[in-house]
C-alpha cells in the first residue's frame, strides 16, 4: 500500500514538473508611432481563450506553450491588429516590443480613442466625414444620425429626450456657448466647432463621468488638431465657403490653426414656403496657437469671433395641406421685415505643466461675450380657404370657398448683452493602476437683457382673444433685467483597473456644484463599469449611474411672462446605463455593433416650451418626469473601404407639473418615440475616386397641442421627420501621384475634391411647428403647418495643400 502511494506521488510530481517545464514566457510593451504607450490592447494567443490586457505603460506579461510554434495577436480599436508567430524554449522568457499603427481598414467612426469604448454612452467620430455628409454636414450633421432630428436648418440637437439647453460642448476643455436670443434656424448661422480644426470628437449621450460639467443630457468633447506640418485647405459651395491654415515653427515649439468660414445660406433658405428678400450673412474666424515654453511647460490660446446678421422682408406664403376630400390652403401676404444681429466673441488661454511622468497640472481662464438684438415688426393678411377636390371641375386646385380672413402682427424688440468669464483648474495623477482627476472651476455671468415682444391676431374685424371693451393681445412678453451672479463647481475621479490582467476597469467620482445667487449645494455621485472577458470574441460589457444635476443658467430663470426667478433650484436627474460593444468581423471586414438601455428619472423640472428652436420656461422646479429606452448601432465596411453605419433608437418620456389639475403624465416636448439614423458610403468598383454618400434620417413626430393651452393638452403627434440626401464626389487631382508637372499651378495641391449633392432627394414637406388660425365668424381653430426645407442641389469644391 505504502509503496503504490508513494508510486502514484512520485508519477505526480513527474507529470507536474514536466507540465510546468513545458511553458514559456513572453512579456514587452506595446506603444503607437509616436511612443506613447497604449493601454488595454488585448494581447490574445490565437486559438485559445488565453490573452491579458496591457496595463497603463503598455506592458503585458503571458504564460505561453513551449516547444512548438504559436501566434500571438495585439488588438486595440482604432489601430491595425498585428499578429506575431515564435517558438519559445522550455522556461524561455523572451520580450517584444510592439508598435500598433492607427487602423485604415476599421471603422474609425465608430472609436478612435483607446478609452471611448470602455465609456458608457460614448461613440468617437472620425470627423473626416463632416465635410463629406450630404446635408446639414459638419460634426453636427455627423452627430443627428445617431440621435435623430427634426430640423434641418439648425445645428443644434435633442439626446435622449432633453432639450437643447442640456447639451454640453467642449473645445480643448474650454466650455462653450451658443447665440441666446435665436429663435429660427434660419437666424442660427455658423456652428462654434470648424471641422477643418478638429482633430478629435468623443460624444457621450448620457451617463457620462464625473470630470464633465453639470448638464443632464449629452457632452461633446472636441479636441483641435495639433499640426506636425504646413497644410491649409479651401472650400466653397453655393452655400459659402471656408479656407483654413495649419503650421509649425522651425524649432518644433510652436504650432497654429487659424480658420475662417463665411455662410450664406441665401440660396437654401429660398426653398422654404415663405417667399420673400432673404439676406443672411454669417462669418465665422478663429484660432489656437499652442506654444512648448519647454518639455514640461506649453501655453495654449483659442479666440473665437462670430458676426452674424439675418435680414428677411417677406412677401407671400402659401401652404396647402388638410387630406384628399378636405384640401386646405392658406395664402398670406406681408408687410414689415426682420433685422436681426448677432456678434459673440471667445477667448481663452491655457497653460499646463507636468511636474514628473505622473503629475499633470492645468491652468485655463476664458472670456465669452454675445451682443444680441433682434428686431421685427411683420404682418401678415391671411385667406383660408378649401380647395376643390373634383378633377372633373374647371377650377380644381383652386380656392372654392373662403373659411376665414384676418391678419396676424408679430413684433419683437429683444436686446441682450451676457458676460461669461471662467476660471479653472485642472489636475490628473497617473499610476500604473489608477488615473486620478480633480478640478475646480468658478464662473461668474453678466446680464443686461431687455425684452419686449408680442403677437396680434384678427379675424374678420373682431380681434383675438376677443374683448368688447379692451383690446386684447394674443401674446405679450416683457422683460428687463441686469444682474450677475457667480457658481463654484468641481470634481474628483478615479479611473482604475481592478487587477494588471483584468480587463474590468471602472471610473468613480463626485461632483459638486454652489450657487451664490440660490445658496444651492449639490453633490452628484457617479459610476461607470466595464467588463472586457478574456474571450475569443471581442466584446465588452458596461454600467454607469450617477446624479446630473444642472443649475439654472439666465434662460431657465425667465418665465412665461418675462419674469425672472432667481431662486430657481438647478434641474436634476439620475441616469442607469446598460450597454455592451460588440466587434467581429464579417465577409472579412470589420464591423461593430454597440447596444444600451437606459432609465433617466427626473425631478425639480423647469417646464418648458419651444418656440421654433427657442426654450422658453416656466421658471420654476413643478416637473417630475421619466426617459426609458434603449439604441442599437452598427458600425462597419458593408462596402470594402467604405464606412457606413445605422442607428435606431426607441424612448418614451413623460412627465407632470404640480398644480396643473391633471392625473396622469404628459409627453415630455421632446418625446420622439422612433428614431433611424443612416450614413451609407459606396464608390465605383473600378475607380475609388468617385464616390457616393447617402445620409438618412427618421425620427417620429412630437407632440404638441394648441398655443397658449396648458401642457397636458398636447396630445398631438406631428407627422414624422422623413429626409434623405445624397451626395457625389470626385477625387480631381491626386498630389500623392505627383502627375502634374513641376511647373505646374497645382503642384503644392494634395487632393481636389468635387461634390454635387441633393438635399431632401424625396422632396418630403417636413412640419416644424404650427401656426393657428381661428375664424370668428365659425369660431373654428385650424392648424396650419410651417413646412422646411424642400428639394435643393448644392455643388462643392475642396483644394487640401
Amino acid at each position: 500500500m505504502a509503496h503504490r502511494l508513494l508510486s502514484f506521488v512520485l508519477l505526480f510530481l513527474l507529470f507536474g514538473c514536466a507540465s510546468y517545464a513545458q511553458h514559456a514566457t513572453l512579456a514587452g510593451n506595446v506603444k503607437d508611432e509616436n511612443g506613447h504607450p497604449l493601454e488595454l490592447v488585448a494581447v490574445t494567443l490565437r486559438g485559445t481563450s488565453t490573452g491579458i490586457n496591457t496595463d497603463a505603460k503598455g506592458n503585458f506579461s503571458l504564460q505561453v506553450p513551449a516547444g512548438k510554434n504559436i501566434t500571438l495577436s495585439f488588438s486595440l480599436v482604432g489601430y491595425s491588429k498585428q499578429s506575431k508567430t515564435i517558438s519559445l524554449k522550455e522556461g524561455e522568457i523572451h520580450n517584444w516590443d510592439i508598435i500598433l499603427k492607427p487602423s485604415t481598414d476599421l471603422n474609425t467612426v465608430t472609436v478612435t480613442d483607446q478609452h471611448a469604448r470602455y465609456e458608457p454612452g460614448t461613440i468617437a467620430i472620425d470627423v473626416s466625414k463632416a465635410n463629406i455628409i450630404p446635408g446639414q454636414g459638419g460634426v453636427e450633421g455627423i452627430l443627428k444620425t445617431f440621435v435623430g432630428s427634426n430640423n434641418e436648418l439648425t445645428s443644434q440637437y435633442s439626446v435622449r429626450g432633453g432639450n437643447y439647453d442640456e447639451n454640453l460642448v467642449y473645445v480643448n476643455d474650454f466650455e462653450i456657448y451658443r447665440p441666446f436670443l435665436v429663435r429660427a434656424g434660419q437666424q442660427e448661422g455658423l456652428s462654434f466647432l470648424n471641422p477643418d480644426l478638429v482633430s478629435t470628437v468623443n460624444f457621450s449621450v448620457g451617463g457620462f463621468q464625473s470630470k464633465y460639467g453639470d448638464k443632464m443630457s449629452s457632452v461633446l468633447d472636441v479636441g483641435y488638431k495639433r499640426p506636425t506640418a504646413f497644410a491649409g485647405s479651401v472650400s466653397g459651395s453655393l452655400l459659402g465657403g471656408a479656407v483654413h491654415l495649419e503650421g509649425i515653427s522651425k524649432n518644433k515649439k510652436l504650432t497654429y490653426l487659424i480658420g475662417a468660414r463665411q455662410k450664406s445660406n441665401q440660396y437654401l433658405l429660398q426653398s422654404q414656403p415663405t417667399k420673400g428678400v432673404y439676406n443672411p450673412s454669417f462669418t465665422d474666424i478663429q484660432a489656437l496657437i499652442n506654444y512648448r515654453v519647454s518639455t514640461r511647460w506649453e501655453v495654449e490660446v483659442i479666440g473665437n469671433y462670430a458676426r452674424n446678421r439675418f435680414s428677411f422682408i417677406p412677401q407671400s406664403q402659401t401652404t396647402t395641406f388638410g387630406v384628399v376630400n378636405q384640401a386646405l390652403q392658406l395664402n398670406v401676404t406681408y408687410q414689415g421685415a426682420e433685422i436681426d444681429q448677432f456678434d459673440s466673441r471667445f477667448a481663452g488661454i491655457s497653460t499646463t505643466y507636468r511636474a514628473n511622468e505622473r503629475l499633470r497640472l492645468k491652468l485655463l481662464v476664458s472670456g465669452f461675450q454675445t451682443n444680441e438684438q433682434e428686431a421685427y415688426d411683420i404682418t401678415g393678411e391671411y385667406l383660408l380657404g378649401l380647395l376643390q377636390t373634383d378633377l372633373g371641375q374647371k377650377n380644381f386646385g383652386q380656392v372654392k370657398e373662403a373659411l376665414g380672413t384676418g391678419l396676424i402682427q408679430d413684433y419683437t424688440r429683444d436686446y441682450l448683452t451676457l458676460n461669461v468669464g471662467t476660471a479653472a483648474l485642472r489636475a490628473s495623477y497617473n499610476t500604473k493602476k489608477h488615473f486620478i482627476q480633480a478640478g475646480v472651476d468658478l464662473t461668474v455671468v453678466n446680464i443686461d437683457d431687455k425684452l419686449h415682444e408680442w403677437e396680434r391676431h384678427d379675424s374678420s374685424d373682431f380681434n383675438q382673444p376677443y374683448s368688447g371693451t379692451a383690446l386684447n393681445l394674443t401674446s405679450l412678453y416683457h422683460s428687463s433685467a441686469s444682474f450677475s451672479y457667480s457658481r463654484l463647481s468641481g470634481f474628483i475621479q478615479d479611473n482604475f483597473r481592478f487587477r494588471d490582467s483584468s480587463g474590468l476597469t471602472a471610473s468613480v467620482g463626485l461632483r459638486y456644484s454652489y450657487s451664490f445667487l440660490n445658496n444651492e449645494f449639490i453633490l452628484s455621485p457617479r459610476i461607470q463599469i466595464a467588463e472586457k472577458p478574456n474571450w475569443v470574441k471581442d466584446i465588452v460589457f458596461k454600467f454607469a449611474a450617477g446624479i446630473y444635476a444642472q443649475p439654472p443658467f439666465y434662460r431657465e430663470m425667465r418665465d412665461l411672462q418675462g419674469n425672472v426667478n432667481k431662486n430657481l433650484l438647478a434641474q436634476k436627474s439620475y441616469h442607469i446605463v446598460l450597454g455592451s460593444d460588440y466587434n467581429f468581423k464579417m465577409y472579412g471586414r470589420p464591423f461593430k455593433i454597440t447596444a444600451e438601455l437606459y432609465y433617466k428619472g427626473l425631478w425639480d423640472l423647469d417646464p418648458y416650451i419651444y418656440n421654433n428652436i427657442q426654450v422658453r420656461y416656466y421658471g420654476n422646479n413643478s416637473g417630475t418626469g421619466y426617459v426609458y429606452g434603449g439604441e442599437v448601432r452598427l458600425f462597419g465596411d458593408l462596402v470594402k473601404d467604405a464606412t457606413s453605419w445605422v442607428s435606431i433608437g426607441l424612448l418614451k418620456g413623460a412627465y407632470t407639473i404640480a398644480g396643473d389639475n391633471f392625473n396622469g403624465t404628459t409627453p415630455l416636448p421632446n418625446d420622439q418615440r422612433f428614431m433611424l439614423g443612416m450614413y451609407f458610403e459606396d464608390y465605383l468598383p473600378r475607380n475609388k475616386n468617385f464616390k457616393v454618400h447617402l445620409n438618412m434620417i427618421y425620427s417620429s413626430g412630437l407632440p404638441f397641442g394648441p398655443p397658449n393651452a396648458p401642457a397636458y393638452a398636447d396630445t398631438l403627434r406631428m407627422p414624422a421627420y422623413k429626409r434623405v440626401d445624397i451626395g457625389f464626389s470626385a477625387l480631381l487631382l491626386d498630389g500623392a501621384k505627383k502627375q502634374q508637372p513641376i511647373h505646374s499651378f497645382f503642384r503644392n495641391i494634395h487632393s481636389i475634391w468635387a461634390s454635387l449633392e441633393v438635399f431632401n432627394l424625396l422632396a418630403i414637406q417636413n412640419t416644424l411647428s404650427y401656426t393657428w388660425i381661428q375664424d370668428q365668424t365659425s369660431n373654428r381653430t385650424y392648424a396650419v403647418p410651417n413646412y422646411l426645407t424642400n428639394r435643393l442641389i448644392n455643388a462643392k469644391i475642396i483644394f487640401n495643400f
